[in-house]
C-alpha cells in the first residue's frame, strides 16, 4: 500500500512540477535545466552551461556542460519548452550542430516527448545524443532535488529478529 501511494504522490508531482515549468519562460527553463545538469555531477557553472543562451546565430547549441567537474570533455546541449512532440528533423539539426562543433556528445531536453522516428535516429547514429523527454526530465528532478524539497521522512519499521535471540 505505501509503495502504491508513494508512486501516486510521485506522479502528482511529477505532474504539477511540469505545470510549474510550462507557466515560466523558455528562459527560466534554460536556467533549470543547467541547475538539473550541475546536480546531476557534470561539471561547470550555471553561466558557462548557459554561454550560448539567447545569442542570435547560436547554430542549435543552447549550452556546454563538462563531462565531469575536471571538465575532461564537452557535451553540448538543446533545452526546448515546447507542446508538440519533438520529430526526427529537430534532432537531426542538432547532431548536425554538435558535428559542427567536432564533437559527438549531446543532451537534447524538452518538455514534451519525442516522436518514435526521433528516438530510432537518436538511437542508430554514431554520435551519443542522449534524449530527455518531459517525464523523463521531471523524475530526474525528483530525483536530484531540483524545483522540488522533502517534505516528510517516514520511517518503516519492522522486527529485529536477532535482537530476540537467545543465547
Amino acid at each position: 500500500m505505501i509503495q502504491d501511494a508513494s508512486s501516486t504522490l510521485q506522479s502528482l508531482l511529477e505532474n504539477e512540477l511540469m505545470s510549474k515549468i510550462l507557466e515560466n519562460s523558455p528562459i527560466f527553463f534554460e536556467k533549470m535545466v543547467a541547475k538539473l545538469l550541475l546536480a546531476m555531477g557534470y561539471g561547470g557553472s550555471e553561466k558557462d552551461i548557459l554561454q550560448n543562451r539567447g545569442k542570435s546565430g547560436d547554430e542549435g547549441i543552447d549550452g556546454i556542460i563538462k563531462q565531469d567537474v575536471l571538465g575532461l570533455d564537452k557535451i553540448y546541449i538543446q533545452a526546448k519548452r515546447w507542446n508538440g512532440n519533438v520529430s526526427r528533423p529537430e534532432i537531426q539539426k542538432f547532431v548536425g550542430a554538435v558535428h559542427g562543433q567536432n564533437a559527438s556528445r549531446g543532451i537534447f531536453i524538452t518538455t514534451s516527448s519525442f516522436t518514435s522516428e526521433a528516438k530510432e535516429y537518436a538511437k542508430n547514429i554514431n554520435s551519443n545524443i542522449i534524449l530527455i523527454d518531459g517525464a523523463l526530465l521531471t523524475s530526474l528532478m525528483i530525483k536530484y532535488n531540483v524545483g522540488v524539497q522533502v517534505k516528510n521522512i517516514i520511517e518503516i519499521k519492522k522486527i529485529d529478529i536477532d535482537f530476540f535471540e537467545e543465547d
